[in-house]
Formats: C-alpha cells, sequence, structure tokens
C-alpha cells in the first residue's frame, strides 16, 4: 500500500495549448457579445413576444391589491436607458454573482472538509482552493458594475420613492429604506448596502488568505500546528458564511425585485452555488486525471463528488419547490407575480421549466446508479448540464426583475459568459500551477490513499 511519505510531489501546469483554447474561448466570447449588441440594437422582437403576458398580469394583480398595483406600476416603468445596455449591464451584475459564488464555494468545500475532519479530499482540495483566487477579483467587479449600472439595477436606489410629496412615491419601499441607506435617509446614498458589500468580500479575502497560508506552509512543515489552525479558521469562517452569505443574496439578487421576498431565498441561493461549485471541482478533477496529474485520486473519490452532487442537486429541488409551492399556495397577490412574471412571460417562461430539467430531473436519472457516479464518461456528461441549468436559474432570479418584459437571452448574453468563463478558468488554473495539487504533510492524507466505498 503507497504511503503519504513516499509520494511524489506534483505540479500543475498551465500549457501552451489550453492557454491558446481559453484566449480562442474569450475571444468567440467577445465577438458574440459584438454581434449581441448589434442585433439587440436593430430588432425588438422579444419585447412584443413577452408585452401581452404583463398586460395579463398587471390586470390580474390590479383586480386583486392595490398595493401591488403599485408594485406592478414600478415593474413596468422606464428609465430611458437603450434596450441593449440595460442587457448588458444586467448580464455583467448576474454573471458576476454567479462566479463570485464559484470562488466563494471553493472556499467553503476546503473549510467544511477541515472542520468535519475529512480524510477523503485531502488530495483535491489544492482545487477549490485555486478556485478561492476569484474571491478578491469578484469583489472589485461587483462593485465596478454597481458604480456603473445600480440605478438600472435596483429599483429602490431612486430618490423619488422616499419624497412623499412626489408621484414616485413608494411606502412599500420607504418602509425598507433602513437596510439600504443607515445611517442616512432613504434616496441618498446607500451606505449600509454598499458597506455590507465591502466587509463581506473582505472577510472572504481574510480567511482565504489565511487558509491558504497555513495550507501552502504543511508542504514545508511536518508540523500539526498549521492543520489545527486551519481547522480553528473553518470553523469560524463557516458561521460567518452562513451570515454573509445570506445577507448577500437578499442584497445582490432579491432586492432587485424590492416588492416581493421571500425567508428561503440566502438557503436558495447558497444551494445552487453549491451544486455549481462542486461540478466545476469536479470537473478539474477529471480534466487532471486526463492530463496524467492526481494519481492518488481514484473512483472511489470521484464517487463521494459525484454522491455530493446528486445529493445537493435533490436539495436545490427541495427548496425550489418549498419556496414555489408556499407561494403559488398562498396565492398572495404580492408574491405569486414573482412566479407569474417567470413562468409565462418570454423569454423566462421556457426557461423555468428547464431549470427543473437540468437541474433536478436529468441529474436525478443520470446519477441513479452507483455505478454513474464513479465514471468520468458520466461526470463529465452531468456536471455540465448542471452548470448550464443553474447559470439559467440565476438568470431566471435577476433578469426578469431588471429588465422586466424586454429581457432576452441571445449572443450577448452568451458571449458575456463566455468571456467571465474564459476569465475564470485562468485565473483558478494559473493559480493551481503555483503550488503542489495535494500537501505530502497533510495528516489525513493517508486516509484519502486508504479511501474505498
Amino acid at each position: 500500500m503507497q504511503h503519504a511519505q513516499e509520494l511524489v510531489e506534483e505540479r500543475y501546469q498551465f500549457k501552451s495549448p489550453l492557454k491558446n483554447k481559453i484566449l480562442i474561448l474569450s475571444g468567440v466570447g467577445l465577438i458574440l457579445l459584438i454581434i449581441g449588441i448589434f442585433l439587440a440594437q436593430t430588432g425588438n422582437s422579444h419585447v412584443v413576444e413577452g408585452h401581452s403576458n404583463l398586460n395579463i398580469h398587471s390586470s390580474l394583480v390590479a383586480s386583486n391589491a392595490s398595493t401591488a398595483t403599485t408594485s406592478e406600476g414600478h415593474v413596468t416603468s422606464h428609465d430611458g436607458m437603450a434596450t441593449w445596455l440595460k442587457r448588458l449591464i444586467t448580464s455583467l451584475w448576474m454573471n458576476n454573482v454567479f462566479f463570485a459564488g464559484l470562488g466563494l464555494i471553493g472556499l467553503l468545500f476546503i473549510a467544511i472538509q477541515y472542520a468535519a475532519q475529512a480524510g477523503w479530499s485531502a488530495g483535491i482540495n489544492r482545487i477549490p482552493l485555486a478556485m478561492g483566487h476569484w474571491i478578491p477579483i469578484a469583489g472589485v467587479l461587483m462593485l465596478v458594475f454597481w458604480f456603473l449600472g445600480h440605478h438600472q439595477l435596483f429599483h429602490w436606489t431612486h430618490s423619488g420613492l422616499y419624497d412623499k410629496t412626489s408621484a414616485e412615491y413608494d411606502k412599500i419601499i420607504d418602509d425598507k429604506s433602513v437596510y439600504f441607506f443607515w445611517p442616512l435617509k432613504g434616496g441618498s446614498v446607500p451606505v449600509f448596502f454598499l458597506a455590507r458589500m465591502v466587509l463581506f468580500f473582505g472577510l472572504w479575502y481574510m480567511f482565504f488568505k489565511y487558509i491558504k497560508r497555513e495550507m501552502l506552509a504543511e508542504d514545508l512543515d511536518k508540523n500539526l500546528s498549521h492543520w489545527h489552525t486551519i481547522r480553528k479558521l473553518s470553523a469560524i469562517f463557516i458561521v460567518v458564511f452562513g451570515y454573509s452569505s445570506s445577507i448577500a443574496a437578499w442584497d445582490w439578487v432579491m432586492s432587485i425585485d424590492t416588492h416581493w421576498y421571500s425567508t428561503m431565498m440566502g438557503w436558495y441561493v447558497f444551494a445552487s452555488w453549491w451544486v455549481t461549485g462542486l461540478s466545476v471541482i469536479t470537473l478539474i478533477v477529471i480534466y487532471l486525471k486526463e492530463e496524467g496529474y492526481l494519481g492518488i485520486v481514484n473512483e472511489n473519490h470521484l464517487h463521494d463528488l459525484g454522491k455530493f452532487i446528486f445529493a445537493f442537486s435533490i436539495f436545490w429541488t427541495y427548496l425550489w419547490f418549498s419556496q414555489f409551492m408556499l407561494i403559488h399556495y398562498a396565492n398572495i397577490p404580492e408574491e405569486t407575480v414573482y412566479f407569474l412574471q417567470r413562468k409565462q412571460m418570454a423569454p423566462y417562461n421556457w426557461i423555468f421549466y428547464a431549470i427543473l430539467i437540468l437541474n433536478f430531473f436529468l441529474p436525478l436519472l443520470l446519477f441513479m446508479t452507483r455505478d454513474a457516479k464513479r465514471k468520468m464518461a458520466m461526470l463529465k456528461l452531468v456536471c455540465p448540464i448542471i452548470i448550464v441549468g443553474h447559470w439559467l436559474d440565476y438568470f431566471n432570479l435577476i433578469t426578469p426583475g431588471v429588465m422586466k418584459w424586454q429581457g432576452g437571452l441571445g449572443l450577448l448574453e452568451i458571449g458575456v459568459t463566455m468571456i467571465f468563463l474564459a476569465v475564470f478558468l485562468w485565473v483558478t488554473l494559473s493559480s493551481l500551477s503555483k503550488f503542489p495539487l495535494f500537501a505530502k504533510n497533510n495528516p489525513m492524507l493517508q486516509e484519502s490513499l486508504e479511501h474505498n466505498i
């Protein structure tokens, strides 16, 4: 039996052929983005397609509640910005929230493994560590995109909503002003909102930096103090993540639909982030295996990753159904309009059902057997399906609230996503090449070598 002391250090080489492919991916994304902007400027068929449904929704809500009429009035208002530019800003924000989650889940994955003293994952922890390098980049982009397009993204930023003498005054949003603007008055600078954003990314990056430092120190020092320090940091981070990620979901996703709220949104966003992050980790593990790396990883480790993906796909579906069922069954107009907009308005209606197929039915059926979760070919099929499915989930979480009936899913959105994906892969793989693929002195590595399920 192979022992940890006998293992030869492995270092990943980020070679030119793959770099060229990633550059091509970003170049194609840029071309599609340019074409998409041109098409969005010259055609608006999606606007006509969805408009009649909005009238149905407005009439439905108006016939049930006066407050919902106010909400729908705000939903259908125009800010005078060109549709293509608003679509671009929306896509930038949506993709940054999505990919920020991937970096954050990389750090959370490590924290969970160390806090639980899990041995099976000791050989793959450097992969989510590399993903965590995206956290500071996402933080900078979040601030940039906020200042570029916050008036278009977040209806609550308009000052007239808080002026009782204004025709735009909205009592419901005004009552929530403290959450956004404290200690200033509503309609001014959202100090509290921005402070939370900076604080969260600052805390996440701080934990990432300290945990990374201790993980890399294990390569040079056999002292168990590094492992114990990581465990302590991980336990604290998990608590911090639980609170901060939920509030971030309220801020960056739920507050877009300011009149609507769900007490499950924090869990829902986490579940989508988590299963997508697991899929990305799995694909990178498989890529490294196919390139001749990670000899310490076998089908038993792949099986564990597959079980995680399978289980949390079901967990995500449980949250999706619980949120949908409770709101739909209660039939309160201010709440049901959120789902009506996504179920009946183009282009969100087909995505609404595609999300369930891609994120639940296909993973359930394809991962049902034990062998399916142990085969790289099946993992390479299911993981991209889940990633695409949850990207569509984020599209439907964010875009309808910003774009209303003018939203579109076309070359513009695909181009932005390809650029984000290319840069994320570049950052992750280049970071992965800068340290050993596993820590020879990790006290749990021997358990990983003996892992057999």
